[in-house]
């Protein structure tokens, strides 16, 4: 299956240097590119992307507002925002809006075609060099009673896959650490959104985060 996606940057050298190693990939194809995201609505509605790669600094509008915009749209992508600092205030706010995740725009090649592949998945895509970081300097100290509660409303079982959620695991490694099934995986994860109202894995991982889990 290719992987669609559309591709906001308003370098224009970082833009096809970005999209010259996703099409290498074989299996990914950039449908759509822009300057800015005032047309990220537009260009969802007309292609159809299974990912969004946004920067996260544009003129007109910013990675942030694209992930507030495309969060409620009927056929949402998942948004992977891209940032050229280790921590940014702005990536974590585009992660507590709804996006799939973050990447440095040093990201090695291989690793920013997998990251959208796994954005693709419906999986969280955050960048193991610095998501600790990002996530201990950002996160409300004063949230971790509200985050332990909102987990308390999970069963046992759900309780367990959020905490590997909030530790990278994908589906695949969750099942293999539980001995169940990539299909009651999902189950898990679907029911565990719904009860913390989050929109995504990522949202889940920074409840985890904030509870003091992971």
């Amino acid at each position: 299956m290719t992987v669609k996606v559309v591709l906001l940057e308003d370098e224009e050298l970082v833009r096809s240097g970005i999209r010259m190693i996703l099409e290498s990939a074989g299996d990914v194809e950039v449908v759509a590119e822009d300057t800015n995201g005032a047309r990220a609505v537009e260009l969802t509605d007309r292609f159809r992307p299974d990912v969004v790669l946004t920067d996260v600094q544009m003129p007109k509008v910013d990675g942030i507002e694209v992930v507030r915009r495309l969060a409620t749209h009927p056929a949402a992508p998942a948004v992977v925002v891209l940032t050229t600092f280790d921590v940014d205030e702005y990536v974590y706010a585009a992660l507590r809006h709804g996006a799939a995740g973050f990447l440095l725009k040093d990201t090695p090649p291989r690793e920013l075609v997998n990251a959208v592949r796994i954005a693709a998945r419906g999986e969280a895509m955050l960048s193991p060099k610095i998501t600790k970081r990002l996530l201990t300097d950002f996160a409300s100290g004063g949230g971790s009673a509200r985050a332990k509660a909102r987990l308390a409303e999970l069963t046992p079982r759900e309780h367990d896959v959020a905490v590997h959620i909030g530790q990278g695991l994908s589906n695949a490694e969750i099942a293999r650490a539980l001995v169940v099934s990539e299909s009651t995986v999902k189950v898990h994860i679907g029911h565990i959104m719904a009860k913390l109202d989050a929109a995504n894995r990522t949202q889940v991982a920074l409840v985890v985060h904030d509870a003091g889990l992971s």
